[in-house]
């Protein structure tokens, strides 16, 4: 009587088993499949998903906003000198290490300022090496059978 049991518990675990692989199988290929479709949109660089829009950006960048955030750098540089000069009783009680501590200063503004455009690139170049990096790991097969044959031998 209680192999009755047994064997439809066996049977009717069986076609869950199935069952339940068949639908992980198909969906890790489906995620699998999208993963890889993903990484190769996110993968791209600017200049590879849009040349034309790329090089307007980076036209805009060097001729608008360059000048104007050096404009715009050149006044608060300029106000923080006077500002300098004039609180230590117009040079009476100055340090020459406050002289060179804005020369470096203004020094690491306009370099930063003038590559914002290469910082920039570098960091959607970073980015694309890790989502290129992450897509290689993710890609791989699952074998969804080896898992449950796995699973079904605890129970």
């Amino acid at each position: 009587m209680f192999g009755l049991f047994d064997s439809i518990d066996e049977w009717i675990k069986g076609i869950f088993i199935e069952g339940i692989i068949a639908n992980f199988t198909g969906m890790f290929d489906e995620v699998n499949t999208k993963v890889g479709e993903i990484a190769a949109q996110v993968g791209s660089t600017p200049a590879g998903w849009n040349a034309s829009v790329f090089s307007l950006v980076r036209t805009l960048s060097e001729t608008v906003i360059i000048p104007i955030a050096g404009i715009i750098l050149t006044f608060v540089l300029c106000y923080e000198l006077i500002q300098m000069i004039i609180e230590k009783n117009n040079m009476a009680e100055f340090d020459v290490m406050n002289i060179y501590k804005w020369i470096i200063k203004t020094f690491i503004a306009v370099f930063i300022m003038t590559n914002t455009f290469d910082i920039v690139m570098a960091v959607f170049d970073v980015g694309q090496h890790v989502v290129n990096a992450s897509a290689g790991v993710i890609g791989g097969n699952l074998d969804m059978n080896l898992a449950f044959r796995n699973w079904n031998h605890n129970f």
